[in-house]
């Protein structure tokens, strides 16, 4: 089971370094129905140097995954109205289109059974609120090549 504490922190800079390998920079979707959570997390990743689109629900952020090739890792929030982090997950798995693409799931509650449902499911990482930076940095350099 992946760890939910941070481990193996290693500088922003050098994260963003190994996601984009040099080419153009990663561009992560994040979903969080908080508009405050949704500034935090997008803030890290910019701040990372990652290309970061924000929506406020998993039905806007599979249909933008319908309309955009070229998102390289999902990080979204598991309560949301409508459809949860963990319903969003399995849609993307479930999709020949999508299920490649790397999903992290983020709660304010360090819940075991979900935590572990979810890295069941093919959850990369499950984060606990507040998300750091040196969390994101530690997923990053696991998750990408």
């Amino acid at each position: 089971m992946s760890s939910v504490a941070g481990g193996g922190v290693v500088g922003a800079a050098a994260a963003a370094g190994g996601a984009s390998g040099g080419g153009a920079p990663l561009h992560v979707l994040a979903v969080d129905d908080s508009s405050v959570d949704r500034a935090v997390i997008s803030g890290i990743l910019r701040s990372s140097r990652f290309r970061v689109t924000a929506v406020d629900s998993g039905k806007r952020a599979l249909e933008l995954l319908g309309s955009e090739n070229n998102v390289g890792m999902i990080i979204t929030d598991y309560w949301m109205p409508e459809m949860t982090g963990y319903e969003l997950l399995k849609k993307v798995k479930e999709s020949s289109k999508l299920k490649r693409i790397p999903v992290v799931i983020m709660s304010s509650e360090n819940v075991p059974t979900r935590i572990s449902r979810c890295l069941e499911e093919g959850a990369e990482d499950f984060l606990v609120k507040p998300v750091r930076p040196s969390d994101v940095s530690r997923v990053f350099n696991r998750v990408l090549p």
